[in-house]
């Protein structure tokens, strides 16, 4: 395994002190012309590189951001932490994405890494309903927001959007449309989204003085396109099949059409689709797809923002006031949910 180079080395290769070397990386108005050349040239030479982690440990404070999302593969936690990064380059800092994978051990796993590498604070979309990874990881004394998640019983910041009223503009352009029989595929009943959005359903049914029993719940394990293919099926499998569904998420509405395209039923006109968070693909769909908007580019942004005024005001002893951003969703009507009845 080849050895790696050092300061000492390229120290050595110049013929100048360390501090010299140090002076070149770090403060290099400092160093005259000629020996800063010298220095520069072997250090592109010997190929070295500068030790980020140690730096960071005698400053005591790390460039690095942490963003540990639900899922990767979903684009809506791409866009976050697309909007995480645009913040966090602007302050001259990298983000750390991980994929919890919806696992709470994995969670609890990338959380200990986090604090392992001291990053500077960390954005965090929970896996665990029960708060136990908060907990834990709390004592650690790192700032962390709270992204797609309202601030529950926390004093962290937060940064979310009101899935109630999402929930409830779904519903409630189905029940406009003359649907009385609304399915809603949910994904893991655990996570407070998939809680929230189905509240704002049956608000929605409360408001056009429909029961509880208008709304037929199927609930699935992941929050993936192959999860709404397997509730596509078991739609398909119902003898008084609903005449609409609206899903937790976009994946999942996009498994539902495949599922309903391969069994030969039309959408929307035998079954209406809304989905949810307005991805890129929910607009190219086959059938393009009605979805609840969030703004997640904004949400990622909105979430740095704050870990960053947290982290500077722990710099400079400022207090520092925790809020909790809630942003408003937008229907976005398509033709998946269309259909005249």
């Amino acid at each position: 395994m080849a050895q790696s180079v050092g300061i000492k080395d390229v120290a050595r290769a110049a013929g100048v002190s360390v501090g010299t070397v140090s002076n070149v990386i770090n403060r290099p108005d400092t160093v005259a012309t000629e020996t800063r050349a010298r220095v520069l040239s072997a250090i592109d030479r010997l190929g070295y590189v500068r030790s980020e982690s140690a730096r960071q440990l005698r400053a005591g404070r790390s460039r690095i951001m942490g963003l540990l999302v639900l899922d990767m593969g979903n684009p809506f936690f791409v866009d976050v932490a697309r909007g995480a990064e645009r913040a966090a380059r602007e302050a001259g800092l990298g983000v750390m994405v991980c994929n919890s994978a919806q696992n709470p051990g994995e969670e609890a796993d990338y959380l200990s890494l986090f604090a392992e590498q001291r990053v500077r604070g960390v954005l965090l979309t929970p896996a665990d309903a029960t708060g136990r990874n908060i907990g834990t990881f709390r004592r650690h004394g790192i700032p962390f927001v709270l992204v797609d998640r309202v601030a529950e019983g926390t004093t962290e910041c937060s940064v979310s959007v009101d899935d109630v009223a999402g929930g409830a503009l779904a519903v409630r352009h189905l029940v406009d449309a003359g649907h009385r029989s609304i399915a809603y595929v949910s994904g893991p009943p655990g996570l407070n989204q998939v809680r929230d959005r189905r509240t704002g359903a049956l608000n929605a049914l409360a408001e056009a003085g429909l029961g509880p029993e208008h709304l037929r719940e199927l609930p699935t394990e992941r929050l993936d396109v192959a999860a709404g293919r397997d509730a596509g099926a078991r739609l398909l499998g119902l003898a008084d099949r609903p005449t609409a569904v609206f899903c937790a998420n976009d994946l999942l509405a996009l498994g539902v059409l495949q599922a309903m395209y391969a069994a030969g039923i039309t959408v929307p006109d035998d079954l209406a689709i809304v989905g949810y968070d307005d991805i890129e693909f929910a607009a190219a769909a086959a059938v393009p797809l009605t979805s609840v908007r969030q703004p997640a580019v904004t949400m990622g942004a909105m979430a740095a923002e704050l870990l960053l005024e947290e982290t500077e005001a722990e710099t400079t002893g400022r207090r520092h006031e925790h809020r909790r951003v809630v942003l408003q969703p937008e229907l976005v009507v398509r033709r998946s949910s269309l259909s005249a009845r």
